[in-house]
């Protein structure tokens, strides 16, 4: 192999990757209903069993009913959730079940493009659902800020993060048993470690700064002061992790499906 044909060379990306994402979403707008209740279930069920029944022991987190602080971190819970699966199971069928992928190399695209229509896709659906779930929270009156809606694009970084986080572990995975490892040992510990269901002062100090390291952590503490009305703190740093995280990740996530479809 030679040093331009490398793996772990830069992505080389074009705008042609928009037809594998127009290609991705006419596939889903067949099932678009059942797809978009299936993702507001799991966080709805969440806001409303976890809200409303340990809000009726906590009553208050940081001044606050339960249910408004639980409300930011199922926004974000959501968006993550929505962009793993759909990077995991979805996009491990196309590349090597189905083998779309192959297919649509045939065409002028690279297969650079095809990770980033994945990734873009993933993003865009996660921006659905976690809208979705923003738009039912302010319905049941759960955030009543004008602030709420500077939520909806922190949302699309989520999805992107998250997305390209699913794309490495994709492009390593022999069969769909392999991403419970990846829910197991980091999607679930980090939900409860990042302060989605509890302030993050609750945890000892250790694990306080390693959450820290936490993509999901620094998405909700820019989401729930947005939802309170409140101008979040350290809005650049949380914002550099979250970019920082899906940057590299992608590139990661196209070195490795290089590795594994084209040498």
């Amino acid at each position: 192999m030679s040093v331009h044909a490398h793996p772990f060379r830069l992505p080389r990306l074009s705008w042609r990757f928009t037809a594998v994402w127009a290609r991705n979403y006419g596939v889903w707008r067949k099932l678009a209903a059942p797809s978009l209740l299936g993702n507001l279930a799991d966080p709805m069920i969440y806001l409303l069993g976890l809200g409303y029944g340990l809000g009726a022991l906590v009553k208050t987190v940081e001044g606050m009913p339960y249910v408004n602080f639980l409300a930011a971190g199922m926004v974000c819970f959501s968006s993550m959730n929505t962009a793993s699966f759909e990077t995991l199971y979805s996009a491990f069928s196309r590349m090597h079940v189905q083998r779309t992928w192959e297919g649509i190399m045939h065409a002028p695209l690279t297969l650079d493009d095809v990770v980033l229509a994945e990734m873009m896709w993933a993003a865009s659906k996660a921006a659905l659902s976690g809208t979705a779930i923003l738009l039912v929270v302010a319905l049941f009156g759960f955030t009543t800020s004008p602030a709420a809606l500077a939520v909806v694009p922190l949302i699309f970084l989520i999805g992107l993060t998250f997305s390209a986080m699913g794309l490495v572990v994709t492009a390593l995975a022999p069969n769909y048993d392999f991403f419970m490892y990846y829910f197991t040992l980091f999607i679930t510990p980090m939900a409860l470690l990042s302060g989605v269901f509890f302030p993050l002062d609750q945890l000892p100090a250790a694990l306080q700064i390693g959450a820290q390291l936490l993509p999901l952590a620094h998405a909700v503490a820019l989401a729930r002061p947005l939802m309170l009305g409140e101008l979040p703190g350290a809005v650049l740093p949380h914002l550099a992790v979250l970019v920082a995280y899906a940057a590299g990740a992608f590139w990661l996530a196209v070195a490795l499906t290089r590795r594994r479809l084209l040498t």
